[in-house]
């Protein structure tokens, strides 16, 4: 390409006053004049190029984007019947420059870099869309509930009173203590000699026992749910399952529920104390202390208050175990008597059952709300090491095999339940598994919730229904049958024959 020097520049003393840039934007604006008169020798701008891609608009001093696609290095889309890029070579600039915009971009996707940009792109959309779907569990919080019903009545009526307080002991968390508590009174072996003349083996040595066991542990319950909230007032407000508490809203003072969390605790503790055993009574003030001052505030020091808030939900089954053993003891009904004992083994067996099961349950459902506990501060498994929160899920899920077939060899239920409990621990242990190797995504963490929520009355029923030795009673209450006993019939046999003796004796003196 030769250039030839603008006319203007030979001219003596032209170099003076005409700079080169100028001289050389009238060779351009020259040069269509010279390409129209046939017979002309033209020469081509040293901007220009000469790919028919790269055209720019006429007139135009400034250098396009298609300037720089010269680059032979640079991989291009391919016409199929050129084998160069497909790009209008029509005299409008406008369309020059769109037709250069588009294979620019067109190119910019094809190179590698940009190709592993979008693949993480949507890798990232995946994963949210996945994050999305798998959080949060439909579980409406049971306080927040009453307290929106409370909100709607009027500030001075007893209704409006009455849901606030009920609220401050969360009282689906109540009930389930409550009823571990029952479960385990009743599945406590009865002596042969206290067991009912008509046959059946009644759940309840006594009933105002059970009665006051009942009252005094929802009491406990209440009081400890109550100095959580209290502790927890500003962590419950970022909370989307608790901000909608009555102490978040403003509904109660904490004034308010400290005072209701001590008569609660004092009434609960008396009802145990005087209905129950002392044993008892000392069981579900350790339940209120543990509860309140170790696993609240341990929540925002360390992911080790889980463990903590386990033995919270053991404790209840080993209260309501203390509590039949105590109407049959021989002693004193000490602490040592009535749960140190080899005939305690069930009681524990079953405190180690609500135990096992904390695990499953709490880290699926930590982990579909764990960035909400990551925002109030709460040490979690499920957000400061998801891989160990659900190797712990399914560590734990595996006990329960364990801890039925021992409940039958310790005389608790007969061995049938070894084999009707399977199939609910195999459910509960699919779950875990599917939570582990999924890390808690593509539903596994609903799985497993869902899953521990059935499991724990499954087992249960299972086990009230199989207690040991009570279909043997049934059968001898349906049928008439009594249940001899060959020690007694000996015991008859020997008084009736050294009756005679003495009388002979006394007849001979």
């Amino acid at each position: 390409m030769s250039l030839r020097p603008p006319g203007i520049i030979a001219r003596l003393g032209a170099a003076d006053t005409v700079c080169w840039r100028c001289s050389l934007r009238r060779s351009r604006s020259s040069a269509p004049n010279h390409a129209a008169a046939p017979g002309r020798s033209f020469t081509r701008s040293f901007s220009r190029s000469f790919a028919a891609h790269n055209a720019i608009a006429a007139g135009s001093g400034r250098i396009k984007p298609g300037y720089f696609f010269a680059n032979n290095f640079v991989p291009r889309p391919q016409d199929g019947r050129m084998g160069r890029l497909s790009v209008s070579t029509t005299a409008s600039g406008t369309q020059s420059e769109t037709s250069a915009s588009s294979a620019i971009s067109h190119i910019n996707q094809d190179l590698p870099h940009r190709r592993r940009q979008a693949e993480k792109r949507k890798a990232a959309a995946a994963a949210a869309a996945a994050a999305a779907t798998d959080s949060p569990l439909p579980v409406e919080d049971a306080s927040s509930a009453l307290t929106t019903s409370a909100a709607q009545q009027s500030a001075s009526s007893f209704r409006r009173q009455l849901s606030l307080y009920l609220s401050l002991s969360k009282p689906r968390l109540s009930l389930l203590v409550v009823l571990t508590a029952m479960s385990s009174y009743a599945l406590y072996p009865v002596p042969d000699f206290l067991a009912p003349s008509v046959g059946l083996d009644t759940p309840s040595l006594s009933p105002l026992t059970l009665a006051f066991l009942t009252t005094g542990t929802a009491l406990c319950s209440a009081s400890a749910n109550s100095l959580n909230m209290t502790y927890e007032t500003d962590t419950d407000a970022k909370m989307s399952r608790t901000r909608n508490r009555p102490l978040v809203r403003g509904l109660l003072t904490r004034r308010k529920a400290v005072v209701f969390a001590i008569v609660t605790a004092s009434a609960g503790i008396g009802a145990l104390y005087f209905g129950v055993n002392p044993t008892v009574a000392f069981l579900g003030a350790t339940n209120i202390v543990i509860y309140a001052g170790m696993y609240t505030p341990m929540k925002r020091l360390h992911w080790f208050n889980t463990w903590v808030g386990a033995v919270v939900g053991g404790i209840p089954p080993l209260m309501g175990w203390a509590a039949a053993a105590g109407e049959s003891a021989t002693g004193t009904g000490s602490f040592q008597e009535l749960l140190l004992t080899t005939d305690a083994i069930g009681g524990w067996l079953l405190a180690s059952l609500l135990f096992a099961w904390e695990f499953p349950h709490f880290m699926a459902l930590s982990w579909s709300i764990r960035e909400e506990y990551k925002a109030a501060g709460h040490k979690m498994l499920s957000w400061i090491n998801p891989a160990r929160n659900a190797r712990v899920a399914l560590r734990y899920s595996l006990a329960f095999f364990p801890i039925c077939i021992g409940l039958c060899a310790v005389g608790v239920t007969e061995w049938s339940y070894a084999v009707t409990s399977l199939p609910a621990n195999l459910w509960l242990t699919r779950q875990a598994v599917r939570f582990w190797r999924c890390q808690g995504n593509k539903g596994s963490a609903r799985g497993l919730f869902w899953a521990s929520v059935w499991h724990l009355p499954v087992v249960m029923v299972l086990a009230l229904a199989q207690k040991k030795g009570m279909w043997g009673r049934v059968w001898s209450a349906a049928f008439g049958e009594p249940a001899y006993n060959d020690e007694d019939d000996w015991e008859d046999d020997e008084s009736i024959g050294v009756l005679p003796v003495s009388s002979s004796a006394e007849a001979i003196r």
